[in-house]
């Protein structure tokens, strides 16, 4: 009898062995489950095995520790370094009060940001304010410029003899020295930060509200209810998912902002979190700059919990109605010129002035003064003087500038393209296999540099990198580490925009190709990237922007040889060369403005259509 059960048993066990086999088989050969494996691998290797590597570095001890530490063993265990960020004499200069100011600087951000953002969306989607088309694409030109664009502009008007060393445009003027709360710190800081994160705030509130049934609000119009109270009672819950978003995303943007806060906080010693970071890794305290990095992102990832709490798992409403007539239900009567007119100077005074200043500064021999001998093209076209900025010669005929030129494009136009592509295949990954726990994996862990600051993310690379790892050799100090950051940073916009591209894919012809003996290779170029081309390009538009003028992702990983026209703006700024920051933010801006222009024809990129870091 056991003889039989066992004759029995064994063709059972070679029957599941051999469907295990041929599954395995099947994943090894599917194109599918391949890349999504090697994805996987991907995003281990760039996203969770630099934290992993951070968090490790941060509780041992280092060689310098072991030369410095009586008993300490470099690579053993320890909580030295956290108790002396946390609790030590040095902590509150070091972590309180840098983290302070952040936080502090970020909810103002927010806050402002919200008021103008929401404003200026509300007026150009829900009143019949004029030149709708006009605001609306100033209102995106922050987006396209550096954060920190408008804080050379205030430094230019509102600078003092005191700190600056030279008079701003007021005090020239008007003979009037601003206080020094006026020119640097937290005031300026916080308005120039608003100035241009309003835009995250204006496109999600405006595709919110472009979306919105109109007939609700019409119907508690004819029931009586005041513009006021229709506001309040209807269009305000709508769009509160938005506003909550957009007020998560600008607060962990401004958190890790390091290029503001340094330019306009360091000359009054104003450290916030990132400055603060930044000053560390150049100190050589680099197991406190890894643990303010971890604290960092601690934070940002507070945030983004305390939003998905208050919003829940639902991020929009569905509204319900007849026939939506689109009738504008906010007239403005006689105020609509008034306010027209008001809200066009505010626009182009925070998205044309700054950019104007910083032009004419780049041809002023010395700042303020605006009379004709004073205007030169030196700091464009002139050769050394060792009289003019240490014998600098102008940015047009400087090889070092022509260096940084060429890494900024190359990197911008590398890791820009590389990331739509990556985002492109992990948007089909996570349509062709949702609800799969791999889909979720990759939705969810290329969401995870989006809770990083970007130089919370350059320590971590550069504690990773710095060394050979695994099968890839010590790469600090080549372009390959600044393109890899670059991809990394950028994927949590890529995968987004390109699984929103594949939901609008059917898969029939997709399926039509497979049954036709088509590979996956041919169906991918030959049908998905034509069908997908235009989201493709604008992808590939918002993350060439956003490369282009990225500072705080790479300023601890350049070196001369791979320097940026970022990181050389602000080697100028701080030996106190204005007018050559000036001149290179002015090239930066074209060619970020020609890349917008060439993307928006060519490939019918909308800027208005999504946002990115």
């Amino acid at each position: 009898m056991s003889v039989s059960q066992e004759g029995t048993r064994s063709p059972r066990s070679s029957y599941r062995w051999q469907r295990l086999f041929n599954r395995l088989k099947g994943y090894a050969v599917s194109p599918l489950y391949l890349i999504t494996g090697v994805s996987l691998l991907f995003l281990a290797y760039t996203v969770l095995l630099p934290l992993w590597e951070i968090l490790k570095q941060s509780l041992q001890w280092t060689a310098s520790d072991a030369r410095r530490v009586e008993g300490a063993v470099s690579g053993e265990f320890t909580l030295h370094h956290w108790i002396r960020v946390v609790s030590s004499e040095i902590s509150q200069s070091l972590l309180y009060e840098p983290l302070l100011n952040s936080v502090n600087i970020s909810i103002w951000v927010s806050a402002l940001s919200m008021i103008i953002g929401g404003v200026l969306a509300w007026l150009t989607t829900k009143t019949n304010l004029p030149f709708k088309k006009t605001l609306v694409f100033l209102a995106i030109i922050p987006y396209m410029l550096p954060s920190w664009i408008t804080s050379f502009a205030w430094i230019s008007v509102f600078k003092n003899d005191r700190i600056g060393g030279s008079q701003g445009i007021v005090q020239m003027l008007f003979g009037i020295q601003p206080p020094d709360w006026v020119s640097y710190g937290f005031l300026p800081i916080v308005i120039c930060l608003s100035l241009n994160y309003f835009t995250f705030f204006f496109l999600l509130i405006s595709v919110t509200l472009g979306s919105i049934n109109t007939s609700l609000e019409e119907t508690a119009s004819l029931l009586g209810a005041s513009r006021f109270t229709v506001l309040r009672k209807v269009t305000f819950p709508l769009v509160m998912p938005a506003i909550l978003s957009a007020f998560i995303l600008t607060f962990s943007k401004a958190l890790g902002s390091f290029g503001v806060p340094a330019f306009l906080g360091l000359p009054i010693k104003y450290y916030t979190i990132a400055t603060m970071l930044h000053g560390s890794m150049q100190n050589r305290m680099v197991s406190e700059s890894y643990i303010l990095s971890l604290i960092l992102l601690l934070v940002c990832a507070s945030t983004i919990y305390m939003n998905q709490r208050m919003i829940g798992r639902r991020k929009s409403y569905a509204t319900v109605g007849g026939k939506d007539s689109r009738k504008v239900l906010f007239d403005l009567g006689r105020w609509k010129w008034p306010v027209a007119i008001a809200v066009l100077c505010f626009m182009v005074g925070i998205a044309i002035v700054p950019m104007l200043i910083l032009v004419l500064q780049s041809f002023m021999l010395a700042e303020g003064d605006f009379s004709w001998s004073n205007f030169t093209l030196h700091f464009w076209t002139g050769q050394s003087n060792p009289r003019i900025a240490s014998g600098e010669v102008g940015v047009l005929v400087n090889n070092s500038i022509g260096q940084a030129l060429g890494n900024s494009l190359h990197i911008a136009l590398v890791a820009s393209a590389v990331a739509s592509v990556v985002g492109l295949l992990f948007g089909y990954i996570i349509v062709k296999r949702r609800n799969s726990l791999s889909s979720r994996l990759i939705e969810q862990v290329s969401f995870l540099p989006y809770l990083i600051p970007g130089i919370a993310l350059s320590a971590i690379y550069l504690s990773m990198f710095a060394k050979p790892t695994m099968f890839l050799p010590a790469l600090y100090g080549t372009m390959t580490l600044i393109i890899l950051i670059s991809i990394v940073n950028e994927l949590p916009f890529a995968t987004r925009s390109g699984a929103s591209t594949m939901y609008q894919i059917g898969g029939e012809l997709e399926e039509a190709a497979q049954m036709q003996g088509a590979s996956w290779f041919k169906r991918f170029i030959r049908i998905l990237l034509p069908l997908c081309h235009k989201g493709l390009f604008g992808s590939f538009l918002l993350l060439f922007i956003s490369v282009m003028k990225e500072l705080d992702l790479i300023i601890l990983l350049v070196t001369p040889q791979t320097g940026t026209l970022t990181t050389l703006i602000y080697k100028y700024a701080e030996q106190g060369f204005q007018q050559y920051a000036n001149a290179i933010m002015v090239i930066i801006v074209a060619i970020i403005l020609v890349m917008y222009f060439l993307a928006s024809k060519l490939g019918k990129a909308d800027l208005t259509k999504g946002i990115g870091g």
